[in-house]
């Protein structure tokens, strides 16, 4: 644990030293909303400055306790100074070069190491992008080239991205389709996590509408991110490898949020001892920084030079920040993420035990969730969203996802005084709201 946590100077604890919103945040507040898309799904007004280990602190000096994380990508903490130093470095040394047209040591010792820790029998083939859309996007093309079937299957409550390609394997919410079809043709989506879905697969869809052997691929979450941080049953993965490996198509798992040791492994589908074929990645690879990846069984990367390609993926900046952040993970990150989400959970275990409106904790690693339900035992995400404004009004940052769930997703470094912290706020947050048993 000392190799990951590092000294520094802002509070570990909340520290907060103005009513919020403070007034710097509130004037920044309005001068982002006259020029700055309302696509965005902002919820409570932080307006940060700076950030440091799990702490942020906004622009009027208050200093929260953060587990958001940047939502999952800040996986070795803010400002993690090996990070920072590897950043400062190759930038003083090339900003970019483009690894679409040229090498450059960063990209080829970065892909040399996700290649070796890949969980295929033979290592993998990398190609770099710049966030998870991309990874998914390139993900589909390659699994249609790769088999020259067009047809996949993915699942409902899925999030995969916004661009088209991603949007189209998206199964997460209504508005993130309303008003943007034509969407990708040739995309089935079933529910998610259960047997009995993959049921509706093998005995009624590929028996009626989706023949398998036009299936290019089945596309999935090993644990679903925005869907609610749920965890598929016992064998649901193994059977979905089973069914790949049967149709001859493949098997693509997008690790976006899931993967870089948010789960206690690198990749969470080595936690069911599944093979994919594909793996995509994106988020904590970079601990901030944009970068992603898409990795696959080196006979499936074949694609010609010029079949796809990108200006900026694999940037040597972020291959610097990723080659140190996997240093990082490597050497007790991941291990942390363990031992912290059993704390994390257990702690959420006594909290459901005192609120009946609060489900029992669910996710592996620093992947955790819980429910907030109405007095009927339904879900409901008003509660919800008011549990994470108080939260925020307390100094804790979360984020919610899934029908009515906060995610808690910290920095992987996170230890055990912040995740006692973190229980004590969400404790006085639900007194307020919950009713108690």
């Amino acid at each position: 644990m000392d190799k990951i946590l590092t000294d520094q100077s802002l509070p570990r604890r909340p520290h907060l030293v103005t009513p919020l919103p403070g007034p710097r945040a509130q004037e920044l507040v309005q001068r982002d909303r006259a020029v700055t898309s309302p696509s965005y799904t902002r919820g409570y007004p932080l307006v940060v400055a700076r950030g440091e280990g799990c702490s942020i602190q906004d622009v009027d000096g208050n200093v929260f306790l953060d587990f958001t994380a940047g939502i999952a990508v800040t996986a070795t903490g803010h400002a993690h100074p090996v990070v920072v130093q590897a950043i400062q470095a190759q930038a003083a040394q090339l900003l970019h070069m483009s690894g679409t047209d040229f090498y450059y040591e960063p990209m080829v010792e970065l892909a040399e190491q996700l290649a070796k820790l890949a969980p295929f029998p033979a290592g993998a083939k990398v190609f770099f992008s710049n966030s998870g859309a991309e990874s998914n996007e390139g993900a589909l093309k390659l699994a249609r080239y790769a088999t020259k079937k067009s047809q996949v299957v993915a699942f409902l409550g899925a999030f995969h991205g916004r661009t088209f390609g991603a949007m189209s394997l998206t199964g997460s919410k209504a508005v993130q389709r309303q008003g943007f079809g034509p969407l990708l043709p040739g995309i089935t989506h079933i529910p998610y996590g259960t047997h009995a879905s993959l049921d509706y697969l093998e005995f009624q869809l590929f028996k009626t509408v989706l023949p398998p052997e036009e299936l290019a691929a089945i596309v999935v979450e090993p644990i679903q991110g925005e869907g609610g941080y749920l965890v598929p049953e016992d064998g649901f993965l193994a059977r979905i490898r089973e069914i790949c490996s049967r149709h001859h198509c493949l098997m693509v798992v997008d690790e976006v949020q899931s993967g870089m040791g948010r789960t206690g492994k690198l990749f969470a589908v080595e936690h069911w001892n599944v093979m994919p074929d594909i793996i995509t990645l994106a988020k904590g690879i970079a601990s901030g920084l944009p970068l992603g990846a898409i990795l696959a069984r080196p006979e499936l990367m074949t694609w010609p030079p010029g079949s796809h390609a990108t200006t900026f993926g694999g940037n040597p900046v972020a291959c610097a920040a990723a080659n140190a952040t996997l240093q990082i993970l490597t050497q007790g990150a991941i291990a942390n993420a363990t031992e912290m989400g059993e704390l994390l959970q257990d702690g959420l275990r006594k909290l459901a035990h005192c609120y009946p409106q609060l489900s029992q904790p669910r996710g592996k690693g620093l992947m955790v969730a819980v429910d907030l339900l109405d007095e009927s035992g339904g879900f409901d995400p008003s509660l919800r969203d008011r549990a994470i404004d108080e939260a925020f009004y307390h100094g804790l940052l979360l984020i919610g996802c899934g029908k009515s769930a906060i995610r808690f997703c910290p920095p992987l470094v996170v230890d055990a005084e912040q995740i006692q912290v973190a229980l004590e706020i969400l404790d006085a947050c639900f007194a307020k709201l919950l009713t108690t048993g």
